[in-house]
């Protein structure tokens, strides 16, 4: 085998390895040798041009449809105005700063370049847009409220210019030690101590109400004075003038009678759009009284892919290069909402495969709606690995691979996923993917018992198809000791009951609610009352010492179930997401309850949250991604497709195998990673295969596999695969570097996919994998081998790649056999180089 002092002399073999490798290989980082020639850099997507065709209409909107007119109340009100064209071709566009705005009578209003209409005078006035070519719109308006001055109200009106500057973000005065002796809550969510705050401390020292304009907090604000968080806004901007109206009032507070905000409204709630495109946005707040108010520049906007699109602050939203679907997240005091742009590139997509099943069917409408045509469907060799890997966590023998390849069988990929999924070895697998999320995790010696009886659980609940809600139930509802009921095992490890709500709402409900812990979810509706109303559920567990050291018994206190508002200090009962609260009695088991609630058809979360994660194991993205953290500011890529998904798997009465074997059978998985010039830069849309590099546990098996070598896992009998293995508490360097989870969260963002220097050196050098080349295994048997080298070639190439090796690759196979005159070195060099390439650390 070449040492670390003798690689030089066998660069160009891996080289030669790593410059057939498929297209995808170089935009996929990889452990792979450092000595890899560069790959090009990828030909940018073409542009493709769409002929619109002529404008046929204009339309004035300002977010409230089905109105004659809007109104705008108050000094400090204003209205942003949104103009869209449509075309011949039913293509909508915005143009909000192309056209020119007129107002009649003149002094009313006025309208400035961006659509921003602002009051002059009481009265009525008619606003008219006209386009270059002659198309016009028109709308009313109506001012009142000019002459008296109305009071401002500070939770509606300056707390948001707070949140809107920054000031009560998380890395300014809105984190929990407040900046520089200043404290506001964060995000604003708890307006009446930034009043108290602003008021009250410091002497009141921060505002001066005999002269406003020099206030502290507007000498900071502006950069009067010195500010260590920067000038926030600007001398008489409308922010400015607000706060200054505000304390020119004597800061009220506002009235308990007056309306309090209800929701947020976006307009468009979805636009198609080109690259390099604009639209204004128009954010509306209802309020109790069922007035409204247009909040757009109070509104804070991010896009949930920054690389999509990026957002102004005054509501308008440019697209980059990339095409697919972006969302923008708009946050106003509490509340949000969502705007969502599908970006065509417009390429003829006529060749897209015919559909196999309903995953088909979504995938490729939405592709045919962006204009990115598919990848080819992949052949026999690429297909048995990918589904080996990804259903039984091992790479298919070359006796399996020359198999399939000569079956004629015109089923025989859904065959071998039928057989895949009988097997242990998808058992295995899922078992260990199960177990780190689950968090089956030995703290200590005296845990091993509960860790191996809870993976067996767990293997046998896979391996049995057990229907996952029923998985699911005897998890959150386990009693008694490990030893006659092994989910007990999940509450050794998860205690607390904010730990067992949180991993409960990310594991099966994909929702990551820790936030409202503490304060109302920034990106979400969740508010405190939530996170303690879904705590309830688990404050009647009880536990006793076991039978066992370090094992407890786990039973049900039979008392009220209830959890404490760390807010409001009041009681707050048993309560779903979403829903209102259960009376239960004190025999009943509040955690049953959860489950009834989590299991029902018509619970939004449940069925989603699993869907999306399988479909994450298997596309490496999910359709909400990360796979756990599902909400309305994240919104799928494919909507319609997660909610079929969802629809199915309930259906199908939450069959795990049938799901699997749905989505591997779909013509969607069998596409090939290799990217067409059109879809290369797609990455959410699976208009091709993403290749992701093999886990931790995968990999190793994979090399114990080619090279015929075995792994020792210390108390595990010989031959345990690394898959097989029942906890994380193995020592394995190479498990360590290359990722493995430490089962400490419920977060499968623990496993690592990440490429480093050390996993390349260890696959290059290390003593470890040397000696599983060099040992007696399939190394020495090729050497012994009689038949011609091409045919030992043959077989190599079955195991590593399930595919045979192409003529060049055979060419310097053999040139490097004949110089190096031992075959048994020159099989160990070839077997190195084959490993460090990206065709086989990757699924692909």
């Amino acid at each position: 085998m070449t040492h670390f002092w003798k690689i030089g002399g066998y660069l160009g073999l891996c080289c030669v390895a790593l410059s057939v490798r498929p297209v995808w290989a170089a935009d996929a980082p990889a452990a792979v040798a450092p000595n890899a020639a560069a790959a090009p850099a990828p030909a940018p997507v073409p542009e493709v041009k769409v002929d619109l065709g002529k404008a046929t209409t204009l339309s004035l909107d300002y977010g409230l449809p089905n109105t004659p007119g809007f109104v705008l109340s108050g000094r400090d009100a204003h209205q942003q105005l949104a103009v869209t064209a449509t075309y011949a071709s039913g293509d909508l566009r915005d143009i909000s700063r192309t056209v020119s705005y007129e107002t009649s009578p003149a002094g009313i209003v006025t309208v400035d370049s961006s659509g921003v209409v602002l009051p002059v005078a009481e009265g009525q006035a008619m606003i008219t847009v006209k386009s270059s070519d002659g198309l016009t719109a028109s709308t009313g308006v109506t001012v009142k409220d000019l002459i008296k001055d109305k009071p401002v109200n500070f939770p509606n009106q300056v707390v948001p210019v707070f949140t809107k500057l920054g000031c009560n973000s998380g890395g300014c005065h809105g984190k929990a030690s407040g900046q520089n002796g200043f404290r506001l809550s964060l995000l604003g969510f708890e307006p009446t101590e930034d009043y108290e705050h602003l008021l009250k401390e410091g002497r009141g020292r921060r505002l001066f109400p005999a002269a406003p304009e020099r206030s502290l907090l507007l000498t900071k604000a502006t950069g009067t004075i010195p500010h260590g968080g920067g000038p926030r806004m600007e001398l008489d901007s409308p922010y400015y003038k607000l706060v200054v109206r505000w304390i020119t009032q004597g800061m009220p507070y506002g009235l308990p009678t007056d309306p309090v905000l209800t929701n947020i409204d976006i307009f468009p709630h979805e636009r198609t759009m080109v690259r390099s495109g604009e639209q204004q946005l128009v954010v509306t707040a209802h309020y109790s009284d069922g007035s409204t108010a247009d909040v757009t520049s109070t509104t804070k906007f991010e896009p949930n892919d920054p690389e999509m699109a990026e957002a102004g602050n005054a509501g308008l939203i440019k697209t980059l290069k990339l095409n697919g679907t972006v969302a923008i997240m708009a946050r106003y005091q509490g509340q949000v909402a969502v705007f969502r742009a599908s970006i065509p590139l417009g390429a003829n997509t006529d060749k897209i495969p015919q559909p196999k099943n309903f995953i088909d069917e979504l995938v490729f409408k939405n592709l045919k709606t962006l204009g990115i045509p598919t990848s080819d469907v992949c052949d026999d060799a690429t297909y048995i690995r990918r589904v080996t890997v990804d259903l039984a966590g091992r790479i298919p023998s070359a006796a399996e691979t020359d198999k399939f390849l000569a079956d004629k069988d015109p089923a025989k990929r859904e065959h071998l996923v039928d057989a895949l999924l009988a097997s242990g070895d998808y058992a295995d697998y899922f078992a260990n993917k199960w177990g780190a999320i689950l968090r089956n995790k030995r703290r200590m010696e005296d845990y091993a018992r509960g860790t191996y009886l809870f993976h067996d659980w767990i293997r046998e609940s896979l391996n049995d198809n057990k229907p996952y809600d029923q998985f699911v139930r005897e998890i959150l509802t386990a009693q008694g000791e490990i030893s006659e009921n092994p989910p007990v095992a999940w509450y050794r490890e998860v205690k607390e009951n904010n730990q067992q709500l949180e991993d409960t709402a990310q594991l099966f409900l994909g929702m990551r609610i820790q936030c409202a812990r503490c304060h109302h979810h920034p990106y979400e509706k969740w508010s405190q009352q939530d996170y303690y109303g879904f705590e309830a559920f688990f404050t009647q567990i009880g536990r006793k010492k076991g039978s066992q050291p370090d094992e407890e018994r786990i039973f049900h206190k039979r008392g009220l179930a209830t959890a404490t508002n760390l807010k409001t200090k009041l009681p707050v009962k048993p309560t779903g997401l979403d829903s209102k609260p259960l009376d239960l009695t004190p025999d009943q088991d509040p955690r049953e309850a959860l489950v009834d609630w989590m299991v029902n058809p018509n619970n939004p979360f449940f069925a989603a949250a699993l869907t999306n994660r399988y479909w994450k194991h298997f596309f490496g993205r999910g359709l909400v991604d990360p796979e756990d953290d599902m909400r309305v500011t994240n919104p799928a890529s494919n909507p319609e497709l997660l909610h079929a998904l969802a629809k199915y798997f309930i259906g199908s009465g939450f069959n795990l195998k049938d799901l699997c074997r749905t989505i591997c059978t779909s013509t969607t998985y069998q596409l090939s990673a290799q990217p067409n010039q059109f879809n290369l830069g797609d990455k959410q849309n699976y208009s091709r295969y993403y290749p992701k590099r093999l886990n931790a546990e995968v990999l190793l098996d994979a090399i114990d596999t080619v090279c015929e070598s075995t792994s020792r896992f210390q108390g595990m009998p010989e031959g345990t695969r690394a898959v097989q293995l029942p906890d994380t508490s193995f020592n394995s360097y190479f498990l360590t570097v290359f990722g493995r989870p430490e089962a400490s969260s419920a977060s499968e963002s623990e496993r690592s996919s990440e490429a480093n220097l050390a996993q390349s050196l260890h696959l290059l050098n290390s003593t470890e994998v040397q000696q599983k080349l060099t040992g007696g295994g399939r190394s020495a048997k090729l050497a012994a081998d009689k038949r011609p080298h091409p045919q030992r070639l043959r077989d190599l190439y079955l195991q590593v790649y399930s595919r045979e090796p192409l003529p060049e690759e055979v060419a310097v196979a053999m040139n490097h056999i004949e110089k190096t005159k031992n075959d048994k070195t020159a099989y160990e060099d070839i077997l190195w180089a084959l490993i460090n390439t990206k065709e086989f650390l990757f699924n692909h």
